[in-house]
């Protein structure tokens, strides 16, 4: 007798054989997320990522995922996760638990596209008021809003004044993408801000100004090096990418290298940085070492990836994500760990459920403040 066709079945195929598109990933995940509405805890915390290697040894015919796709759960589950096998996505499938209590009666929306554009001369343009087109020329570059929402500067006149500065600025909830007249591209997250001269390729250095958090993609110019200026550190480069994020609530400043070299000066000491060393300047000193740089530019992509990452630090994250104001019981203590992935296009209920799924801490909405207990 032949077995009957799940079309399910037919999608965790595609999905293990590394053939899905992104929405079918997005889908599995959601489905993983269900299940794990549903499943019992034994209190055993596990690694989200041992877990998940361990679920796709027991498939048939398994191999890894992509590196980068962890299972949406924070710090998770008990023994039933770990042999529930091929048949976990089609009982969740077919199963959904009912909306839980903190999703019926508050909930927050995940951040947006949106920055505030302060042009050299005062003016500020909100840019998600604004339609895709020219918004102004200055200092010999044509400012304009691209059709996927960049905001791009181009050089269209010789009559340039390199004086004239700009600031783009985010709120916490927004996210923009620049990028600048000599080609480099730059990615500012929420509640930060990045001051850069309009036509940066008409000087001798490349010099920026950071406060919050940003992702760089330099293009490369040996005669005219990229300098970012973030707190108490200086970062020079010729051609490269890397992360920096010097938010005020942070113990240090951290500047993370994706790909390429940079040089970096803080407290009287300079460090260059091979591709996944951070280095991170407090207490008066600065220093250097190896980290897991999914944890770092997990933003960028659109995601919160916590693997082993200082609770507080994740609830920072979340907090400006949604514009939101953590406060802690006094029970909660100060030395949780967190663990797994979870897209930043989730609504705050979802992220803080799968947060709860743990059994370390709970959460209460009330407005724009979250409630930790333990």
């Amino acid at each position: 007798m032949q077995e009957d066709f799940r079309p399910e079945d037919e999608l965790l195929r595609r999905y293990r054989d590394g053939l899905c598109s992104p929405e079918e990933e997005r889908l599995i995940d959601q489905w993983f997320n269900l299940y794990a509405e549903q499943a019992p805890h034994a209190g055993e915390i596990m690694d989200a990522a041992a877990i998940r290697d361990e679920i796709w040894q027991r498939l048939p015919a398994s191999r890894q995922p992509r590196k980068r796709r962890l299972w949406p759960v924070w710090a998770a589950a008990a023994s039933v996760a770990l042999v529930m096998g091929a048949l976990l996505f089609t009982t969740v499938f077919r199963t959904a638990p009912p909306a839980r209590e903190i999703a019926n009666r508050n909930d927050v929306a995940p951040g947006k596209a949106g920055a505030t554009l302060t042009l050299a001369n005062g003016q500020k343009i909100r840019l998600s008021d604004q339609a895709e087109g020219e918004l102004a020329k200055q200092a010999g570059v044509t400012i304009r809003k691209s059709a996927s929402g960049v905001l791009v500067y181009e050089i269209t006149a010789t009559d340039q004044d390199a004086s004239a500065v700009n600031i783009l600025s985010t709120s916490p909830g927004e996210s923009y993408e620049v990028k600048l007249p000599d080609g480099s591209v730059i990615s500012l997250n929420s509640a930060s801000s990045l001051e850069y001269p309009a036509n940066i390729a008409g000087r001798s250095e490349r010099r920026v100004k950071l406060a919050g958090e940003a992702f760089f993609q330099v293009a490369k110019d040996a005669k005219h090096p990229f300098i970012v200026e973030a707190g108490n550190q200086t970062v020079q480069v010729l051609g490269t990418e890397f992360n920096i994020n010097c938010y005020a609530d942070e113990p240090s400043v951290a500047t993370t290298l994706i790909g390429g070299s940079v040089s970096v000066k803080a407290n009287g000491a300079t460090q260059l940085l091979v591709p996944g060393q951070q280095a991170r300047s407090r207490n008066g000193g600065l220093q250097v070492a190896a980290v897991d740089t999914d944890s770092v530019v997990d933003w960028k992509n659109g995601d919160f990836y916590l693997n082993h990452v200082d609770f507080r630090t994740a609830m920072r994250k979340i907090a400006r994500w949604y514009n939101v104001e953590v406060i802690y019981d006094a029970s909660v203590p100060a030395n949780l760990r967190s663990g797994g992935w979870i897209s930043r296009s989730n609504n705050l209920s979802t992220v803080l459920k799968s947060i709860e799924h743990a059994g370390l801490v709970t959460f209460r909405i009330e407005g724009r403040k979250i409630y930790v207990t333990k």
